[in-house]
Formats: structure tokens, sequence, C-alpha cells
């Protein structure tokens, strides 16, 4: 890919390590990374608690060849650690096999460069479907709707999350009335809150519309990686989502009630969907929407389009389109039902 070639990666590396004295190399799959809180229990479970770290996000973390590992090491770097699916839950069909052997072998490698083969290490992770029972009020909303089977219905307590199935798609979060289930790392509130704080702010700062992005976290990954360049003056955020069928209707709703001038969606088509079963929830939940947003007079602030990381640019098209539409909406008339500043 364009934006993660060898040599830019390596680049990245060297300038922010020096920037930041990091210590630490914390390499992530986009699409199953743990929340910085998650990364310093991570650090400290390995021994590294305290330590200044710089997470390196990328399509898969068992894509990622021994020569980087030793370039990286060379620059200065004392530690690696490798935050890879756990088996069976790689999106990118075996990638985490395949870099556990090659991180296996690379380990003793290193001794022979003269680096502690503690150096390099191997962590599994995989986000997970959560739950707060005192909330929970035994509807099984979330039985029915999960696409894995990954929740069981217990006769006499709350329904019971299979690890093992469960995928972290938030399909299930986004049913439930009290939410009492939630995925690590997009609790409902945190988000809310994000977006929140974020309006008052923009608003504040800028003349222009505040425009608000909900992106699939497997459908674009520059603008996810360094959203400071890629909307540069545009006066907008990206905020992730676990999946298509893990976006709240709520969110985009409750964006415009904070002040947000417009919102886009971008989501993987049906056929690159990492998380494919269940489609059909995301679709529904889509209508819904649509469907809300036209009775409070806000269709046309909201866009949701099909892209993919393989098309360098396309999101970039999408969202300048939008901006501008957005703007001529805005110099018409405000937000209907929205927060003024």
């Amino acid at each position: 890919m364009a934006y993660y070639d060898h040599e830019g990666l390596l680049e990245h590396i060297r300038g922010t390590t020096g920037n930041e004295n990091a210590e630490t190399l914390v390499i992530m799959c986009r699409g199953n990374s743990p929340s910085s809180g998650e990364v310093e229990d991570i650090l400290a479970a390995q021994g590294l608690g305290g330590s200044s770290y710089l997470p390196m996000r990328v399509p898969c973390a068992g894509r990622i060849p021994m020569d980087f590992i030793f370039n990286v090491l060379r620059s200065g770097t004392k530690n690696i650690i490798s935050v890879q699916c756990q088996d069976g839950f790689c999106r990118m069909k075996e990638g985490t096999s395949i870099e556990t052997r090659r991180m296996l072998l690379g380990m003793a490698v290193i001794q022979q460069f003269g680096y502690p083969r503690d150096s390099l290490k191997v962590v599994k992770y995989s986000r997970k479907a959560m739950w707060i029972n005192q909330e929970c009020v035994g509807c099984d909303k979330c039985v029915f709707i999960c696409p894995y089977e990954a929740i069981r219905a217990e006769p006499f307590s709350s329904p019971t999350v299979i690890e093992e199935k469960c995928v972290g798609c938030g399909a299930c979060q986004l049913v439930c009335p009290h939410k009492a289930i939630q995925v690590k790392g997009y609790e409902f509130d945190n988000v809310l809150a994000s977006y929140g704080e974020a309006a008052k702010r923009m608003r504040s700062l800028s003349d222009q519309p505040a425009i608000l992005v909900f992106s699939c976290q497997w459908s674009e990954f520059s603008a996810l990686d360094d959203p400071e360049r890629m909307l540069k003056g545009k006066n907008a955020m990206v905020m992730e989502v676990p999946c298509f069928k893990g976006m709240d209707p709520v969110h985009v709703v409750n964006a415009f009630r904070n002040g947000f001038d417009g919102v886009l969606a971008v989501v993987c088509s049906e056929t690159d969907c990492k998380l494919q079963k269940g489609r059909d929830v995301a679709d529904r939940q889509l209508e819904v929407l649509q469907n809300a947003l036209k009775k409070l007079g806000l269709s046309d602030r909201f866009e949701l389009h099909e892209i993919s990381p393989r098309c360098e640019g396309e999101f970039a098209d999408k969202f300048d389109a939008f901006h501008q539409k957005v703007i001529n909406l805005s110099k018409g008339s405000p937000v209907p039902g929205g927060s003024q500043p």
C-alpha cells in the first residue's frame, strides 16, 4: 500500500521515536487494536509499565517483515511488542499464525545481532463485548441479534458472552436499550463524550461548518492514522466504529444535536467486509436512520459511502465533495434542531 511502504514506516518510527523519547514500539492490527489504557496494561504485564511507547497500527500485524523489525531495533528502539489477533480471529487469512512463526524465528536471530531475546515479544489480543450486568433487564435482544451466536441466553441470569466466538462487531451493543453490553474501546458514553466536547470546541474555533466522520476501521486507513493531515483546515474530526454493524444511529442524530453541521459515514462494501455475518443488521439500522433524519429535515446533511483502502484517494474525494455540500447548505439555513454557537 502506498501509505504503508517499508521506508515510509521506518522514517515515521525514526522521527517519532526521537521526538517523543519512546523506547517501545507497539505494533497493532488496524482493525483489532486495544485502547490506550489496554496498551498500558499490556506493557505492564510485559514488565514495561511506565515506559513511553510509540503505537503503530498496520492493516495486519501478521504481515510485518523481519527486516523491518531489525531496522527498528537498529534505529534505537529497545523493545518491540507485536499485538496480534488471537488464533482463529485473524481477519486477513491466517496472518496471525504466519507472523507468530516468523516472530519465534526472529527472537532467536536477534540474539545473534547482540539484542536481548526479550526485545521482541508477541501478545495475543482480540476485542470482545463486555457485560455491565447490573444494567441488564434480560430482554435477550443481544442473543437474537448476534450474527456469530456468541451470546448465550441463561434461564436465571444475564446472558453470557462466549468469548471464543465473539468478534467484537458491536451489533449487540447497538440493540441493547440499557447499554448493558458494550464493546471494549467503543463504550457508548465515551464515544458520546468525545464528539460532544469536540463539537463545542470546533464551533468556537472556526466559522466553517463542523463535520463528523464515522469510519469503519477497515474501510479507510490513511484518515484514521493521520486525521490532522487528511482533514487539515476542514473543521472535521474522524471517529472509528468497529464495524458497519456497530454504527449506532443514535450517535448520528446526537451529533447534529451537539452542533455538527454534517455527518459522513464510510464503511466497507459487502464483499470487502471483514465481519460479513449480519450485514442485514447494518442495512436495517441504516434504513431506520435515514427515515429518522428525513423526519428531522437532516437527510441532506448525512451521507454514507462504501469505500476501500485499496483505492487511494477515494476517501479524500468523497469527503471534499461532502464538505462543499455542507458549506452550501449552511449558507442557507442552520441545522434543524442543532446546537447554535
